[in-house]
């Protein structure tokens, strides 16, 4: 290139791509299609099955995977098979990209040192967190090694928040560590999407306030927490009802926890912006987020949030500003913040107003736009 700047193609590798509906496969596959847009060539590597839960963008070459055992309907990739390392090694890619740091991963970090090719990497699952939900904290400090060594050989790590990144740091990962938050599409998710003729076709009365859950059903997603939350405000006679988006393993565990509440599923699109701005109180208890994609769109629909003060959430909900931050895995807290917004109309109005204002910061092509900008940085640098 005349600006002396070397030819920019990509290679990403991830566990999540298109076989699973999730905020890490739903991220990757803009980024795909942004880079796309800007004519950078992009080639994804990735598991997937025979009937994917998503329309991938660009172009995916499959890898060897296993479903994980006790969560079949995620994979664990293998590593590159003789047909993966062949298109990687036609494709030629001038930046390794690894959004998971597993067997996949190992391999494009190998590929990667052997040719001298820069690799970044993008932090999207908060492992410590799921290992408590799974009985496995006594591999905390291991895999806290592992992550030290792996990422220590890449040239950027990119983390969504700055709440996230402080977590790193307390464990030595601080070289490289570059911000990257999430967007929104602030056209779609908007308060002007409330529609009370929908609340009354899924059963809601005028009089009702509509306390709203968006996520994949799974334990980790705080959905104990939820579920004795809204069981004890019906219990004592608040005028909640419940509304659950989402489907999971843990769908059933819900249904029985909490009997009466409206069960849509997975929604996509303008059903999915309907939902959440026809809903009155987004409550979400998860302390296992990196970020929060469900979050940003509560808010850019103008509702308020009451989110577990942890990683991700406590970087976005700005506290009695634009919502409220509870401590995880206290129902009491969370009960009492919930009764006080179901008994204050106008405060939960102040509150979805401000959480909107704020959302509208979050631009997905500003937000991709950045990523695109990390990588020319990079290519900026003498080759090594």
């Amino acid at each position: 290139m005349s600006d002396g700047t070397r030819e920019k193609r990509i290679a990403l590798f991830t566990g999540a791509y298109n076989h699973v509906v999730d905020g890490v496969a739903l991220t990757l596959n803009r980024l795909v299609a942004f880079l796309e847009s800007e004519n950078v060539p992009v080639q994804v590597f990735a598991p997937t099955v025979d009937e994917p839960a998503i329309d991938h963008a660009g172009s995916l070459q499959p890898v060897p995977s296993v479903p994980m055992a006790g969560r079949p309907e995620y994979r664990i990739s293998l590593g590159l098979s003789p047909a993966a390392l062949s298109r990687l090694r036609r494709f030629n890619p001038t930046i390794i990209h690894i959004a998971t740091p597993d067997f996949l991963g190992l391999g494009a970090l190998a590929f990667a040192r052997a040719r001298g090719i820069p690799v970044v990497a993008s932090y999207h699952t908060h492992f410590s967190s799921y290992l408590d939900y799974y009985r496995m904290g006594w591999l905390e400090s291991t895999m806290w090694a592992y992550l030290r060594w792996f990422y220590s050989q890449c040239q950027h790590l990119y983390v969504p928040t700055s709440s996230m990144a402080e977590v790193l740091r307390e464990h030595r990962i601080t070289e490289g560590v570059e911000l990257w938050p999430r967007g929104v599409d602030i056209s779609l998710f908007n308060p002007g999407a409330r529609s009370n003729t929908w609340r009354q076709e899924m059963g809601f009365g005028e009089d009702e306030v509509v306390v709203t859950f968006v996520s994949r059903l799974v334990v980790e997603k705080g959905l104990d927490v939820f579920a004795e939350v809204i069981h004890d405000l019906q219990e004592e006679g608040e005028p909640v009802r419940c509304l659950i988006v989402g489907e999971g393993p843990a769908r059933a565990l819900l249904e029985e926890a909490v009997p009466h509440a409206v069960f849509l599923g997975h929604l996509e699109g303008e059903a999915l912006s309907r939902a959440y701005a026809s809903s009155d109180i987004f409550l979400f208890p998860s302390e296992t987020e990196t970020f929060g994609n469900v979050t940003l769109e509560a808010m850019s629909s103008g509702i308020p949030t009451v989110c577990a003060d942890a990683t991700g959430s406590s970087s976005l909900v700005r506290h009695g500003q634009t919502g409220y931050l509870v401590p995880g895995k206290d129902p009491a807290a969370f009960k009492h913040v919930v009764r006080e917004l179901v008994h204050d109309p106008s405060r939960r109005q102040a509150l979805g107003q401000a959480a909107r204002s704020e959302a509208e910061t979050y631009s997905w092509r500003l937000i991709l736009g950045r990523i695109n900008a990390y990588y020319d940085t990079i290519l900026e640098k003498p080759a090594s």
